[in-house]
């Protein structure tokens, strides 16, 4: 048995990038901020920052890409995906999430 979930809050990077795919079909891209804050062993404040690619298609894409805005907090949940591509002749990968569900949380966008 195999289970393939993400799921994160953080907050929109920049505001998302719709484009269509030739049958139509709506795609929208943008990635989030996700930020812990711990005290290190010495007892100082510590932040660190992954940001996250997502992708979500047909219409929860139109939604996103009406109402998603740059710097607003969301809740994402997907399933991860690992893409190759060839760079300089190099092969390279990425890994994003394919978004099934979303729920905007507020924050600036709102």
């Amino acid at each position: 048995m195999a289970v393939n979930k993400f799921i994160g809050i953080g907050n929109v990077g920049k505001d998302p990038e719709m484009r269509f795919m030739p049958d139509g079909k709506a795609v929208c891209n943008f990635s989030i901020a996700i930020t812990e804050k711990y005290r290190d062993k010495s007892g100082d404040m510590k932040e660190v920052t992954e940001w996250v690619s997502v992708a979500y298609f047909g219409k929860l894409a139109e939604i996103c890409g009406e109402w998603v805005k740059k710097g607003q907090s969301i809740y994402v949940e997907g399933k991860l995906k690992t893409e190759k591509y060839q760079k300089d002749g190099i092969d390279r990968y990425v890994t994003k999430v394919i978004g099934e569900k979303m729920q905007m949380l507020g924050g600036k966008g709102e």
